[in-house]
């Protein structure tokens, strides 16, 4: 289906579809959001989102709709990846497992999405190449989409990452845990590169958790997020690279994440 005979539309139609993985050894659903009203595929950014069964519950096609009505943003073609029964081995880091042997399936992961799905959408819609691509997700999520951007920086612009599941750790706190060297994210970044062009959108909830490891009054999952805002800065990144949004009241859930949904997309694609 070339993607330039479905540009016509005035609002967000949402075709879903099936792909069967050979890394993952199970069929991989995706919701296909498509923009209205664009013109040609040089127009038209490709954003990728795990666990695509939540943008359902969003609801992102309106509020996609409700943007692109009044012309706040430009064209954006949304993959929601919904995941499957093996979630916490394939979402997670690809270069290591956490202590409890989880992600393990990252690095299958990784490969789905370079070798089996990009092609896909690019053989569906007849789309050699795209604007530019981002990558979001929530909770271990949008750890995934972080771990991906981070290790395929050449062909990502954006990542979004909603209650982010930084605390991924290699070892746990009853066997010697350490905030500088176990926390398996925030090493990576600290022993990664700098990649001027990415853009990072990270949102917290005030009461994503209740747990505060190191006794210090913050919550750790905005502990975590803001020490890899530090470890980001210490490779260059500056306040220009890194968006965050810490919702007052916000909860771990898909209501918080759908408030957060509208700042992320204008920051990302707003006119």
């Amino acid at each position: 289906m070339p993607i330039e005979t479905i540009h016509h539309a005035t609002e967000v139609v949402v075709k879903q579809s099936t792909l069967y993985s050979l890394y993952l050894e199970r069929e991989v659903v995706i919701d296909v959001y498509i923009p209205p009203q664009f013109h040609t595929l040089e127009d038209v950014s490709l954003l990728l989102v795990n666990d695509g069964q939540d943008l359902v519950k969003i609801p992102l096609q309106q509020q996609f709709n409700q943007l692109y009505a009044k012309d706040k943003l430009v064209p954006v073609l949304c993959i929601g990846i919904y995941c499957g029964e093996e979630r916490k081995r394939e979402y997670g880091v690809a270069y290591s497992a956490d202590y409890l042997g989880r992600g393990d399936k990252a690095g299958l992961y990784h490969k789905f999405i370079f070798d089996e799905l990009l092609p896909f959408i690019r053989k569906f819609f007849h789309a050699p190449s795209f604007k530019e691509k981002a990558f979001a997700g929530f909770s271990l999520g949008g750890l995934s989409a972080l771990d991906i951007v981070w290790n395929h920086a050449t062909e990502f612009a954006k990542v979004g990452i909603f209650s982010g599941s930084l605390w991924w750790r290699r070892k746990s706190y009853e066997n010697g845990y350490n905030n500088e060297t176990d926390r398996l994210m925030h090493l990576q970044v600290r022993n990664g590169g700098f990649f001027p062009w990415l853009q990072f959108f990270l949102q917290c909830g005030a009461l994503d958790e209740t747990a505060d490891r190191n006794k210090n009054g913050v919550i750790d999952s905005v502990d975590d997020t803001l020490d890899l805002m530090i470890a980001l800065k210490a490779k260059g990144y500056t306040n220009a690279h890194i968006h965050y949004l810490l919702v007052e009241g916000g909860k771990h859930d898909v209501a918080t994440w759908a408030n957060a949904m509208n700042e992320f997309l204008e920051w990302g694609w707003g006119r």
